[in-house]
């Protein structure tokens, strides 16, 4: 006997009956399986996503929400004003990984007017997603607010102030703060600053309020240069080279993205200034760029990627009905140390 492989439907619409057909299952081990059912070996889940594949299926989203009251779509309100570097794709990119060979789909929404309710507005009034994703929380939400109220499955990535618990998923900003303070007290740093964006964030305020504690625990003077969302790449050249030339520059500075970094190094390469010698620069790191084109400098690591599969695994569990008290996670910083001792 030989392997058959399945082949595409030569005429009508691909349905269940037809994946359970070709590969000898049953039709409830097929629509489980597609449904993303955990309880099945991944060898009986690897058949059925093979077949439906080679097929051609395509799940009548129309059907199954009849059905089921499900659209098995989950949906990302991703900001589009973002400025580290590469965020979007990794973060997409780790969601497509956790929902690969499940029965779900993803939509990706940019809000550009930071902390806008229309699209989860729409979201709700349409239940045309199972569940959502936002991105860049501040303290007091309105877009959690909305999804509290509306006891809509939703997951954010970073942390609010509400008195009512809700699933998150988060970067651990204030042990980035400590670290990059203590690595700074521990190059002879005495001066330093934080440069950093939108104060409109939880993450911000939660950066600030370490940078200074951890800073005042090593005796060290602080100083912010804060109102740079927005800033032109120009702009902030010019703020780097301002910096450099300055009597009372700093000997030690934090920047909390890579788009920023960039920008001031310019500033700071073109006043003459050696990294690492005349000022030591740490960064938040969200891709490989940088570390190529300053392969000596400091940066402590965010896995965005690694944070898209975090994200979606928290939303198909309070899909599922896991309580909100199992959902809250926080990713430890990753230090990249490369400036030597």
């Amino acid at each position: 006997m030989h392997n058959q492989r399945p082949k595409p439907a030569e005429k009508g619409r691909v349905t269940l009956k037809t994946i359970a057909e070709v590969t000898g299952l049953s039709l409830s081990t097929v629509s489980l399986s597609l449904r993303g059912g955990t309880t099945l070996k991944q060898e009986t889940r690897d058949k059925v996503a093979a077949a439906a594949k080679a097929l051609g299926y395509v799940p009548d989203r129309a059907g199954v929400r009849l059905r089921t009251g499900k659209t098995n779509v989950l949906a990302l309100v991703l900001d589009g004003a973002e400025d580290s570097i590469d965020f979007a794709r990794q973060m997409i990119q780790g969601i497509g990984q956790a929902i690969k060979g499940t029965a779900y789909h993803l939509t990706v929404t940019p809000e550009f007017e930071r902390e806008s309710t229309d699209t989860i507005r729409y979201i709700l009034e349409n239940r045309n997603a199972d569940g959502v994703i936002i991105t860049h929380t501040s303290p007091r939400d309105p877009r959690v607010q909305m999804m509290i109220d509306a006891d809509f499955p939703f997951v954010s990535h970073g942390r609010t102030e509400f008195f009512t618990p809700h699933p998150y998923h988060d970067f651990h900003s204030e042990a980035f703060a400590a670290m990059a303070v203590e690595r700074l007290a521990g190059k002879g740093c005495r001066q330093v600053m934080l440069v950093i964006g939108d104060d409109s964030t939880t993450n911000y305020h939660n950066i600030v309020t370490t940078f200074h504690r951890a800073a005042a625990r090593r005796g060290l003077e602080v100083r912010l240069l804060e109102g740079t969302k927005g800033m032109s790449p120009a702009e902030l050249r010019g703020i780097g080279l301002d910096l450099a030339r300055a009597a009372d520059r700093p000997d030690g500075l934090v920047c909390d993205s890579e788009m920023r970094t960039i920008a001031l190094v310019a500033g700071f390469i073109e006043a003459g200034l050696a990294l690492g010698r005349d000022l030591h620069l740490i960064y938040k790191q969200t891709s490989g760029i940088l570390p190529t084109m300053f392969p000596a400098v400091d940066s402590i690591r965010e896995d965005v990627f690694a944070a898209g599969i975090e994200l979606t695994r928290l939303l198909r569990r309070r899909i599922e009905g896991a309580p909100v008290s199992e959902l809250q996670t926080l990713a430890e910083p990753q230090p990249q140390w490369r400036s030597g001792a």
